[in-house]
């Protein structure tokens, strides 16, 4: 293959029913390469996509089938491209969507706020339970297809929007929230955190990959903001890392 030496990385997106390969070349392919990868795509039942720059300039070499996950206790199914952010263990995924919606405790009248919420993993479910839901999310493509998941498993009471969340003062906060959900980077969420003393909220789901920055939060909402410390898990979403994805709950009286 002439990209042989100018292919610095492969993305792998494994699905429900289907396993996507995207190839990140740094300079154009060949016909012949296209046809290369596209044969081995055929033999080994594959998606293949090209990746010539960002996330933007990807394309498929063979067919594109749609990629799903579900989430068989709440009767969902979730669609996503191949360089989306989801979460990397499908089943340890389950169990912790369970644990937060079962953590949040949602009343039937309760307006919950879903920040970081990406394709609406978590917002779905607690929105099956919520009087209303917004999910916020800083990248404008995961928006996009949180809204179309929420359309595909006929629930009405989501809307979403994108918004950058290290910024300050957006109109959501000084809304009434009685549930906030948090699932943010490794940076964690001190911005937020800050923010969320007007809104009312009783009870943050915090959801954390970088313990590190959960307890710098963690001690932002005990110390400043009058919330308790009720409970605290860690998932084993990486095995065989030192990685682990943690989950605190935070109410307030």
């Amino acid at each position: 293959s002439s990209v042989r030496d100018r292919l610095p990385q492969i993305e792998v997106a494994v699905a429900d029913d289907a396993v996507a390969l995207v190839f990140r070349v740094l300079a154009d392919p060949s016909a012949g390469d296209t046809e290369a990868f596209r044969a081995f795509g055929a033999r080994f039942g594959l998606d293949m996509y090209w990746q010539r720059g960002g996330p933007g300039t990807i394309v498929p070499m063979n067919r594109a089938r749609s990629l799903t996950y579900r989430l068989p206790e709440f009767g969902l199914t979730f669609e996503f491209l191949p360089t989306d952010f989801v979460q990397v263990n499908i089943a340890v995924n389950a169990e912790l969507v369970s644990t937060a919606v079962r953590l949040a405790e949602i009343q039937a009248t309760d307006r919950v706020l879903d920040l970081y919420c990406g394709l609406g993993n978590f917002s779905l479910p607690l929105a099956q339970r919520a009087a209303a839901l917004l999910g916020v999310e800083g990248d404008a493509g995961l928006v996009a297809r949180a809204v179309r998941n929420a359309a595909r498993n006929g629930i009405g009471n989501a809307r979403f929007v994108a918004a950058d969340l290290m910024a300050p003062g957006w109109s959501f906060y000084r809304e009434r929230w009685d549930v906030v959900v948090l699932d943010p980077p490794r940076t964690g969420a001190e911005g937020p955190v800050s923010e969320l003393d007007s809104s009312g909220v009783r009870r943050i789901v915090y959801v954390s990959c970088h313990p590190a920055t959960l307890a710098r939060d963690a001690r932002s909402l005990v110390e400043k903001h009058g919330f308790k410390l009720r409970t605290a898990r860690v998932f084993d979403m990486f095995p065989h890392t030192h990685h682990v994805e943690a989950l605190a709950l935070f109410t307030r009286d």
